[in-house]
């Protein structure tokens, strides 16, 4: 079927999903010039939800092979490609290799949303499952005279068991096995209903991978072989002919730049919903970017922004999008409170998880009216760790001799040199008890679950977004264009209405220092970076130095350490 449009060449839509997708514009003036040239994701997805109905769109093609995207990354993306499909306009996907000596099972998925999908005849098809592999650092520790004194609440706060454990314990493989498994299903189930085959002949396929290009083809994974030049030929053989290429984050609705400008300043002073948005560990202050480590989530920024859209009599809902690991308590709090705030002020608080949304991250999400997450966001982590690493045997071990003077029975706490005494490990557990009894009553309280509840599927445990959402965890599944349309819901707003930054600030006024903390300039980050030594700091305070020679995560003691599904 050739798909025309009288008087303009027609658009083919490409995407190159190889390189990451910038989701969050960053602020600072350095950052900007470094992700200078790289896609955007949302203008992508808007084009993909949007693009269809566009006479002069006739169809899209995707190169596939992005090693580091995400489980849930990868379901937004692909949900948007079913979407534009239900057109009836051809999606094309193709890769050169679906892994190169590489685990490809997330890109063969995201494959398997289009239409059509060719691979390369010299590429390989790497659909190897799902594994969770992580390193316990014991044995290291003994080897060297380091004793790890750690507590944690509770068995699944695994962040602790890398520390003080040589291999995994009962609960952390349950975990582990729990979330490659449920990964996998969803992976498996939904090749299987797109390539309209059997589950059990993907798993077959998975456990004969890496599979050659023909046994890829046989088993029904990939519909054509071909080059490049090949799928571009074909599709414009089945388009009808000559069309222009253009990326999916360059497309905009066929309307004139002045009926666009209309329709910005039309919307300018509509009702809408206002977007917040908090990235990458959370620390005390402001949010910046951190050495090596990327964007910080501050709260006293995000705090700011909320507050910013709480004053907005224009904004009617606010969406907060997490994608957060979690990080200091002190600062999750201060967020957490704020979300309380907007929903006391009579503005419905929708949140929407991104790839990881745990701990921290999960804590400054548990008051919200709503909860969204994709099937594969990795969320909960309900728990808590603390403790120090005792070097005295090293130092000892290289002729490093430590003098000290106290005054206080436990002025040496979490000296290094000494471990926990009696009464010290009872301070220490203590502490943990009133974290945790804080963490687990403020989502007993958000989330309308007994404390019992709360309990059952908190003590530390990941959950990947499916399960989270059948233990009340999370309201709904999927992304954030489903968490704003609900948030125009709850507000009783137009399906139309607009969706706006929460703060806006030109660029030339954010190089100004803001004149208080009601300034809109208060809500934007840094423009400079922030030193490694500020992430420590912002993330354990006063223990920043120690918590810096344990090894501990950076962003504080409510961190969900990185699980990555491969």
């Amino acid at each position: 079927m050739a798909f025309r449009s009288a008087g303009k060449a027609p658009l083919l839509l490409e995407l190159d999903l190889t390189q990451h997708l910038v989701e969050h514009e960053p602020d600072d003036p350095l950052a900007k010039l470094r992700s200078r040239g790289k896609p955007r994701l949302r203008p992508v997805l808007r084009a993909l939800h949007e693009a269809a109905s566009d006479s002069r769109v006739v169809g899209l093609v995707a190169k596939v092979g992005d090693p580091s995207m995400s489980l849930a990354r990868a379901q937004e993306l692909r949900d948007a490609v079913i979407a534009f499909a239900a057109s009836g306009k051809p999606t094309v996907a193709w890769a050169d290799t679906f892994g190169e000596s590489t685990n490809a099972s997330i890109a063969c998925y995201l494959a398997s949303g289009f239409g059509e999908t060719w691979l390369q005849p010299t590429g390989e098809y790497n659909l190897l499952g799902v594994a969770a592999e992580v390193s316990f650092m014991r044995g290291v520790f003994d080897n060297v005279g380091v004793e790890p004194e750690f507590g944690q609440r509770y068995e699944y706060k695994n962040a602790a068991d890398r520390l003080v454990q040589k291999d995994f314990t009962e609960a952390h493989r349950e975990s582990a096995d729990r979330l490659a498994e449920a990964a996998w299903e969803q992976i498996a189930a939904a090749i299987a209903k797109a390539r309209g085959i059997d589950v059990a002949n993907v798993e077959a396929a998975r456990d004969k991978a890496p599979l050659f290009p023909d046994e890829a083809l046989a088993a029904g994974l990939v519909d054509r072989l071909g080059y490049r030049d090949e799928v571009y030929r074909e599709i414009r053989r089945r388009i009808g002919g000559d069309v222009q290429l253009l990326y999916a984050d360059k497309w905009a609705p066929p309307t004139s730049p002045v009926k666009r400008i209309a329709t910005k300043v039309h919307q300018r002073n509509e009702p809408g919903v206002a977007l917040v948005e908090g990235y990458g560990p959370i620390v005390t202050g402001r949010s910046r970017r951190i050495p090596l480590q990327g964007q910080a989530m501050g709260g006293d920024t995000v705090a700011a922004a909320i507050r910013a859209a709480v004053r907005d009599e224009k904004t009617k809902a606010i969406v907060f999008r997490v994608d957060s690991p979690g990080g200091s308590a002190v600062a999750s709090d201060v967020v957490w409170r704020e979300v309380g705030c907007a929903r006391e002020a009579g503005k419905p608080v929708v949140v929407s998880m991104g790839a990881v949304a745990g701990s921290g991250g999960y804590y400054v999400s548990c008051q919200a009216d709503a909860i969204v997450a994709e099937p594969g966001t990795l969320t909960g982590s309900i728990g808590v760790l603390g403790g120090k690493f005792v070097t005295r045997a090293l130092t000892d071990r290289i002729g490093l001799n430590r003098g000290s003077v106290a005054h206080g029975r436990q002025a040496r706490m979490y000296s290094t040199q000494q471990g926990f005494s009696d009464g010290e490990r009872e301070r220490l557990e203590a502490w943990l008890d009133r974290v945790y009894d804080d963490f687990t009553g403020k989502v007993s309280a958000g989330r309308k679950l007994t404390r019992e509840q709360v309990h059952e599927v908190a003590r530390g445990r990941v959950w990947i977004g499916a399960d989270a959402a059948e233990r009340g965890l999370v309201d709904s599944l999927g992304g954030l264009r489903d968490a704003v349309q609900l948030a125009r819901s709850k507000a009783g707003l137009p399906d139309d209405a607009p969706l706006r930054p929460a703060v806006s600030v030109a660029p030339l006024a954010r190089l100004k220092p803001p004149r208080s903390s009601e300034d809109p300039r208060a809500a934007a980050s840094l423009s400079v970076a922030a030193t490694t030594t500020d992430l420590w700091s912002a993330g354990w305070g006063e223990f920043a130095s120690l918590a810096r020679s344990l090894g501990l995560p950076g962003a504080g003691p409510l961190t969900m350490l990185s699980v990555r599904l491969s």
